[in-house]
């Protein structure tokens, strides 16, 4: 598939060497110290906190980085590699807010609603890995994403995105996959964990816990990215260009720094830029901005020769409707359009704060619709069907042709969501809109085996070494 074209290749290179020069000039605000060390033993700046590269640091390290990227699942047959596999189909996540799938009411999000979303999305053929799409409310203190991780993993056997919070919390979060993987070297073989945080924060400063983080899953060996996300107007220039500019040397130097701890670490060029809207300053990640942005990025990524993906197809609307709906289409259409490999899509709603079970069941069939467009058209001579043609000649009709049947199922989509009836059938079947057949969908795949996916002994023992977990049960959508 030939991708679109944003940015001419002459502006691609003018934002690679602008933001070689802001690296060089303005550096970034470094807080972790031991990042700030690692810097300077490979040849940069340092002036108190601020860290500068010098352009020969940044193209040497930013030649390092393998061109591809590997999402491990529990089981083999989940194992997605991009670009090969792209368009990869990664859940939106950490909401900390739920629409009740009973009440239609929103309210705080539960590690009970978490074991229902992993059981979807691991039923849902359109998603690829899940990203745990909520928080928990009712973790306990000191097990803040075990909370989330463990229902996930009772109920998920595709590759799972987590983020953790502090080291204590890293190293939990570890011991829980090795428990799970049946010992360090057996996870290590199979890594179904990747890793993700935001080390840089804009405008060009490196946080100290994501950067801990980044350095720590970088050393071992594990999948990690960084994801960057400039907001033109508010945490970047209020032009496309500089916030292009200035995200680049963001990611540059996140980047740099997993190289220089590990050569050759994988990495994706992930992003999450948006412009705000100035009336009131609110984060717009529906706009077509954040579309084209994202464009313009996986031009970037192609010239640098990594894997990209990002937040892109999300919403600002409250609710699963019309909004929702062309915000999730245009700029996820831009972005695979425009060539980018991993969708962070599925199920949010109010600018990544709620998640709402119809939602995730309809970007389902959007990511399949996704996945038929970058498959793109067949051109070979049965294909073009030439023969055949001639064989039905002027008047004829195709519908009974073997050529005819051997496709029905493969060169469309068959849609299952969206209705294609005449009037008068979806009438007759309960004049539904396309929300509440949604619903319908998730509460069928909720009473479809909805058994956990880990041994009552590995969960006797899960439950024996973290003392007061969440119950992590999956309870049914009435």
């Amino acid at each position: 598939m030939s991708f679109a074209a944003l940015l001419t290749q002459e502006q691609v290179e003018r934002i690679h060497d602008a933001s070689l020069e802001i690296l060089e000039d303005v550096g970034l605000k470094v807080r972790y110290e031991p990042a700030r060390q690692l810097f300077k033993q490979h040849g940069c700046i340092i002036e108190d906190e601020r860290v500068k590269f010098p352009r020969a640091i940044t193209e040497k390290y930013r030649r390092m980085v393998p061109p591809s990227f590997t999402f491990h699942g529990r089981d083999p047959k989940f194992d997605k590699t991009i670009p090969r596999d792209s368009p990869v189909i990664v859940t939106a996540s950490s909401a900390p807010d739920i629409i009740d799938p009973i009440t239609g009411v929103e309210r705080r999000a539960e590690s009970s609603d978490i074991a229902r979303i992993a059981h979807l999305i691991n039923e849902l053929p359109g998603y690829d890995i899940f990203s745990i799409s909520t928080l928990a409310d009712d973790a306990p203190a000191d097990q803040f994403t075990i909370s989330r991780l463990y229902p996930s993993i009772k109920y998920c056997l595709k590759p799972i995105r987590v983020t953790t919070t502090d080291h204590k919390d890293t190293l939990a979060v570890m011991e829980m996959a090795y428990m799970v993987a049946g010992g360090k070297e057996a996870y290590m073989e199979r890594p179904f964990l990747t890793h993700h945080y935001c080390p840089v924060v804009s405008p060009l400063t490196m946080d100290n816990l994501s950067t801990e983080n980044v350095m720590y899953f970088a050393s071992e060996g594990l999948p990690v990215y960084p994801t960057i996300v400039p907001n033109a107007g508010l945490t970047s220039p209020m032009s496309m260009a500089g916030t292009l500019a200035q995200g680049n040397a963001e990611f540059l130097s996140a980047l740099v720094l997993m190289q220089m701890v590990k050569e050759g670490t994988p990495t994706i060029y992930a992003t999450l830029g948006t412009v705000a809207d100035m009336r009131s300053g609110a984060y717009t990640s529906g706009a077509i901005e954040c579309g084209m942005l994202h464009m313009a990025f996986a031009q970037l990524a192609r010239f640098y020769n990594v894997p990209c993906g990002g937040y892109i197809g999300l919403t600002n609307s409250k609710l699963n409707d019309a909004q929702a709906g062309y915000e999730t289409g245009m700029s996820g259409i831009a972005g695979l359009l425009g060539g980018m490999d991993m969708f962070n899509i599925g199920g949010l709603i109010d600018a990544l704060k709620t998640f709402d079970f119809a939602k995730a069941v309809m970007d389902d069939e959007a990511a399949q619709m996704m996945k038929r467009l970058k498959r793109g058209i067949n051109f070979g001579e049965d294909d073009l069907a030439i023969s055949l043609i001639k064989e039905i000649g002027p008047g004829g009709s195709y519908i009974t042709a073997k050529h005819t049947i051997g496709r029905m199922k493969t060169e469309a989509v068959m849609t299952k969501i969206a209705d294609r009836n005449a009037r008068t059938i979806w009438e007759k079947k309960g004049s539904t809109d396309i929300h509440a057949r949604a619903m319908m969908k998730a509460k069928e795949i909720m009473t479809s085996n909805p058994q956990p996916l880990i041994s009552d002994e590995l969960d006797e023992t899960l439950r024996a070494r973290f003392e007061g977990m969440v119950a992590g049960a999956l309870t049914p959508i009435e």
